[in-house]
């Protein structure tokens, strides 16, 4: 079987071997140990690698180049419509000769490969859509159209779209699915953490707006202001970066937040063990990687009401759900710091839950869909 996959993940290649975004890559290994040739349509990026970037694990990989693009401004978008035709033709020869069409959504590629992929309606195809796909949430125009092409039964043939949560409306081309970054031979015992000593919360995701590490950051100074012995560790770069340096120095916060900046699996692991809470504001999620893996190291999770959060944090029994109200949450988060049975019961809940998505089980579930998919176009 020839596996295609088009993604918007830019790719490097160095010695031979091509690297991207290491949980990316390590979920893609994972579906590529099915296939006898693997071939990318994706951005080649000029940056170097970094901690956070992993190699696929295949012998036989066709990487084809496209340019990148985005629609943010009138001028982008004339850029971006120059860049199409040579897009377009790259992806139909691609899927042309692919027995097995994967789309990573939503994302500028991904747009194009939804619309492309119509004029196969024959193949064999999944798409994996990592954001919400809640129909009445707030998202680019861009992110509904993909949703709209994947889930028509129509436009979109023999096509299983990997989605996070179920939702009203949902057509038979969906399937409810969930993700995971632990094998079953790392787990270890739940160790109750102690509220007694400095209390830890830990962000890790990318400093940007949408992830919202500024809020992260003022909720746990006002802790610390309310007499709090606290402490923040935000692992991840972004370009709010210098915004979030400025602002620790600005209120004198040095001794109370620290950067870490990008880390690698083993580091992040490490921190979430040492941490009571993992701490994710995030204006929109898919199936938030990060609280899933605190939640799997025993922390408890403090996350807005995005997508499926709601109902991983069992809306509220196995963590604390975030109003974007300064006020409201700091006084959610202090009654849990003041009531150590609760967080307790809190930390065994998430971690008893997350226990049950490990990659072993993640693993399975994508040779169980492989193998329907087969038989669905049959």
């Amino acid at each position: 079987m020839k596996f295609l996959i088009i993604t918007n993940v830019p790719h490097l290649i160095e010695k031979k071997h091509i690297f991207a975004y290491a949980p990316y890559v390590n979920e893609m290994n994972i579906w590529t140990k099915h296939a006898d040739d693997l071939a990318i349509v994706a951005p080649e990026s000029t940056q170097f690698k970094t901690a956070i970037d992993s190699a696929y694990e295949h012998n036989s990989i066709e990487f084809v180049s496209v340019k990148n693009f985005d629609v943010l401004s009138l001028k982008n978008s004339l850029l971006a419509i120059s860049k199409f035709p040579e897009i377009c033709w790259k992806m139909y020869r691609a899927m042309q000769n692919a027995d097995h069409i994967h789309l990573r959504c939503p994302g500028n590629v991904g747009l194009l490969g939804c619309f492309v992929q119509i004029l196969f309606p024959n193949k064999i195809k999944t798409a994996k859509y990592a954001g919400n796909w809640d129909p009445k949430s707030k998202q680019p125009w861009t992110y509904k159209l993909q949703q709209k092409i994947l889930s028509n039964t129509f436009w979109t043939r023999n096509m299983q779209v990997l989605i996070y949560g179920e939702w009203e409306g949902q057509t038979k081309n969906c399937k409810s699915f969930f993700t995971a970054s632990y094998f079953e031979k790392e787990k270890k015992a739940l160790i109750t953490k102690n509220l007694d000593k400095k209390i830890v919360f830990v962000f890790v995701g990318a400093l940007v707006i949408g992830k919202n590490p500024l809020y992260a950051i003022q909720l746990i100074e006002q802790l610390y202001r309310k007499g709090f012995d606290v402490s923040l560790d935000l692992y991840g770069e972004g370009v709010e970066r210098i915004v979030l340096e400025n602002y620790i120095l600005k209120n004198n916060l040095a001794e109370v937040v620290a950067l870490k900046g990008n880390q690698d699996r083993e580091t992040l692991k490490m921190a979430y063990q040492e941490s009571h809470f993992v701490l994710l504001p995030s204006a929109s999620e898919g199936w938030p990687k990060a609280l899933a893996e605190g939640m799997f190291w025993g922390c408890v999770p403090i996350a807005t009401a995005v997508s499926c959060v709601p109902y991983m944090l069992d809306y509220g029994k196995r963590g604390v759900l975030l109003e974007e109200n300064i006020r409201e949450d700091v006084s959610k988060i202090a009654s849990l710091l003041n009531n150590k049975e609760e967080y307790v019961i809190q930390q065994k809940a998430a971690f008893t839950w997350s226990q049950n998505y490990t990659l072993d089980v993640f693993e399975t579930e994508i040779k169980k869909l492989l193998v329907s998919c087969v038989l669905f176009k049959s």
